[in-house]
């Protein structure tokens, strides 16, 4: 097969997961967990056996967009959505919680320019994601409802993305020394990031989980579920980004290879 042939079929594929997409919303409502049998074949032991372990501590699954930036915008959503107020004992920490990130996203600005990222570059981005909170924080944002229809509408949506992107990105060029040792192809961490973090569409790896989880404190549930076999079938959940102090994640997600979503403990 000759490389135009090979070409074609690239751009064939990528026409088709581009439609397959569109298909799908940003961020999904509310889908019983029990639905992701579905996905999967009935007599596939390993999966359907997982799910039913599954259940057993999630209630729902929203869905996001498998476009490369499933990721951020499952973390993005989920976080936001816990800083929603709620009439319960935890109101006061959410506010505190929504506080500080508003005081973070504020600073963080500075601190890209200092990196080297241009005001007018990152701008539309910042403002974007600074009006998204500071909507939460009046009150114009007081449902999931709501913030699911912001995050539904395509350019509040991906700017968020985005803006975590450049949030990513800073917290490994900041922190190159704890993390250049793996990046691998690439001659250096701005490299790295400039060509895998920062770009819409590019999909997240364990270092872009670890950099934008401790850039912002998000203490997050990472619930693997793949082929991998198990005697009792359960899913292996990991804590970003400490585990040696375990407090009460803020979100959970579920990670299916190549593919995350968002989780909602029972």
């Amino acid at each position: 097969m000759d490389s135009s042939s090979i070409e074609a079929i690239k751009n064939q594929e990528r026409l088709i997961e581009k439609e397959i997409a569109e298909k799908i919303p940003f961020v999904s409502d509310f889908i019983p967990i029990q639905e992701l049998k579905n996905d999967y074949q009935p007599d596939d032991d390993i999966y359907q056996s997982k799910i039913k372990n599954l259940e057993r501590d999630y209630k729902y699954i929203r869905r996001t967009r498998p476009d490369g930036n499933c990721f951020f915008r499952a973390f993005g959503f989920a976080y936001f959505e816990s800083l929603l107020s709620c009439d319960n004992k935890d109101d006061q920490a959410n506010k505190d919680e929504l506080d500080n990130f508003i005081t973070l996203m504020q600073e963080s600005k500075q601190q890209l320019i200092e990196l080297g990222l241009p005001s007018v570059t990152i701008e539309d981005f910042y403002e974007t994601s600074l009006e998204t909170l500071l909507s939460i924080k009046n009150k114009e944002i007081e449902t999931p409802e709501q913030l699911l229809e912001r995050f539904c509408e395509q350019t509040t949506s991906d700017y968020i993305v985005v803006y975590f992107r450049l949030i990513t990105s800073g917290y490994l060029q900041k922190n190159s020394d704890k993390f250049s040792n793996f990046i691998v192809g690439t001659s250096s961490i701005v490299d790295f990031c400039k060509t895998e973090v920062e770009p819409m569409y590019r999909e997240s790896d364990h270092i872009h989980v670890v950099a934008i989880t401790s850039a912002l404190q998000v203490k997050t549930r990472i619930i693997y579920m793949d082929r991998c076999s198990s005697a009792d079938g359960s899913v292996n959940a990991h804590d970003f980004p400490d585990q040696e102090h375990p407090t009460k994640c803020r979100i959970h997600l579920l990670y299916r290879p190549g593919h995350y979503d968002v989780l909602y403990p029972r």
